[in-house]
């Protein structure tokens, strides 16, 4: 498993996690409330400049994790586009690149111990309660390290597909993708077992 963060040092990675997280949620919230495309153009010129500031090699790691979004942002506008709604469609995918853009900003200048402890103190009210809040803190973890390992997969799928047939991949690397994909939880469910599983730590 790898980690998102990025190793370019920015002074965004000396902020709090928490004021971070609660700036992005913050933003989100005005950009779902702003309807106006002037708006979320400037606003997305605005968080590429913020990618632009720490380097060549900061742009183009951010980059490189926001390529998956451009199928959906395809999607978006080529239906507002046959539904005759262009400005509509061009504001949803506006909003939709900030916020990823932002959230991905977010990952990319916090660590995630960090990130895990902003989530353990939001959910100290579940430990008072009886609850298990390491599950919650455990899953984002999870979802945070391995979806960058699982995209990283199915591109080698696709790259290795490509190299021994003329044909488009499409469906067909669906069951290896989900064979990988399984076999790679059963080994971070193994490790968490030889670990002590998820015990409730408060307890």
């Amino acid at each position: 498993m790898i980690s998102l963060t990025s190793p370019v040092e920015t002074r965004a990675h000396q902020w709090p996690a928490g004021l971070k997280l609660g700036l992005l949620c913050f933003v989100t919230g005005l950009l779902f409330i702003t309807d106006h495309l002037i708006f979320h153009s400037v606003f997305l010129l605005a968080i590429v400049v913020l990618y632009a500031l720490p380097g060549r090699a900061f742009f183009k790691s951010g980059w490189q994790h926001l390529k998956i979004l451009w199928p959906f942002v395809l999607i978006v506008v080529l239906w507002h586009l046959w539904t005759d709604e262009l400005q509509r469609g061009s504001i949803i995918a506006f909003r939709m690149m900030s916020t990823v853009a932002l959230a991905n900003l977010v990952t990319m200048t916090t660590r995630l111990s960090d990130m895990i402890d902003v989530v353990h103190f939001l959910a100290k009210p579940l430990y008072r309660s009886g609850l298990n809040g390491r599950a919650l803190e455990l899953a984002i973890a999870l979802v945070i390290r391995m979806t960058p390992v699982l995209v990283s997969k199915g591109q080698n799928l696709t790259w290795a597909w490509r190299a021994r047939s003329t044909r488009h991949s499409g469906w067909r690397i669906i069951l290896p993708f989900t064979v990988l994909a399984l076999d790679d939880a059963d080994h971070v469910a193994e490790a968490l077992r030889a670990r002590g599983g998820l015990i409730n730590p408060e307890k």
